[in-house]
């Protein structure tokens, strides 16, 4: 039986970890962070140089909780990944086992690293004309896990991960939660209650509100930051929000994305994302299109041989008749 690992603990470099049953071996690295329901290990695989992330939570229950959800996500990917064949859907999820530390036994998961820096060390970095397409492939995301019947909840730059080459992934979902159930974790700035915007229940609505005010707190901290606290509970409002939008030049060609996502108008995340996207066209944004599997340029060519072989026998079959 699995235990709690004790939240002052911590794994030296150098550390092996090894599955219990499927006999894995895992060498720590060095711990890459600490949340509120675990700490994160980079570690390396022994065959091979590849790296990832390990994860040991400091409550047995919430991480075997977090452990359904990304094996849920990896269920619906296999599937889902039949129509879209994304360089970017990779597996997520690539081991659940345990280990013995000591005398305890403890629960952990093994995640794809993700190699890249925070959505607003990004667009630090980068500039806000990438706004259009990071905004983009974070709905592709957010889409994925709705389908697979779960929300986001505590959506914030740092729980968002973006490549030099500017592929989008979630890194954290210890505040999952079902969709139709109350929403597991959340931090105050993006959360639909505290603008006295809607409740706090799990439906896709709650991710793209957050994911609204995310964005006017990377494009436009300062002034986001001055509206609410500054502000009495009882008067905060969804259109507060709207307004820094609308003085917002970089989100201007956005604003009535951002209205729908705010007051809650948007039918669907999917919908959401079809609409982000013909925005950021207009906006001047390039918007690649899903990456698709072609058929072999050499089986193309056996094809066309073999329906040219197939006429020609056929027509000599008739003139000999």
């Amino acid at each position: 039986m699995t235990t709690s690992f004790n939240a002052s603990s911590s794994l030296a470099p150098g550390t092996w970890i090894e599955g219990k049953w499927h006999h894995r071996r895992y060498l720590v690295e060095r711990l890459l962070g600490r949340g509120a329901n675990g700490a994160v290990y980079l570690v390396r695989r022994v065959r091979g140089t590849e790296l990832a992330a390990l994860k040991i939570g400091y409550d047995a229950v919430d991480l075997q909780s977090e452990i359904n959800v990304l094996t849920t996500l990896a269920t619906h990917q296999n599937r889902s990944d039949r129509r879209m064949r994304n360089s970017a859907s990779r597996p997520f999820l690539l081991d659940v086992d345990d280990c013995k530390l000591g005398q305890m036994d403890v629960q952990f998961y093994v995640m794809r690293y993700v190699e890249g820096v925070t959505l607003h060390q990004y667009m630090e970095k980068n500039g806000s004309e990438w706004l259009g397409l990071i905004g983009y492939r974070l709905l592709q995301k957010l889409v994925e896990l709705h389908e697979a019947g779960y929300v986001f909840g505590d959506l914030k730059p740092e729980n968002i991960m973006v490549s030099s080459y500017g592929q989008v992934e979630l890194v954290d979902y210890g505040g999952v939660s079902r969709i139709g159930r109350s929403v597991k974790q959340f931090t105050e700035r993006y959360d639909r209650g505290y603008w006295n915007a809607g409740s706090r229940a799990a439906d896709p609505g709650y991710d793209l509100f957050a994911f609204a005010v995310l964005w006017l707190h990377v494009m436009d901290g300062a002034r986001l930051r001055r509206q609410g606290p500054d502000q009495l509970p009882q008067v905060r409002s969804a259109n507060d929000l709207i307004n820094l939008v609308h003085t917002h030049i970089r989100l201007k060609p956005y604003e009535s994305w951002f209205k729908r996502a705010i007051s809650g108008q948007f039918a669907s995340s999917h919908e959401a994302c079809s609409e982000w996207k013909q925005a950021a066209i207009r906006s001047g944004s390039k918007i690649p299109s899903p990456i698709r599997r072609h058929t072999p340029g050499w089986l193309k060519g056996i094809f066309v041989a073999s329906i040219i072989l197939l006429g020609s026998t056929l027509y000599i079959i008739l003139q000999s008749n």
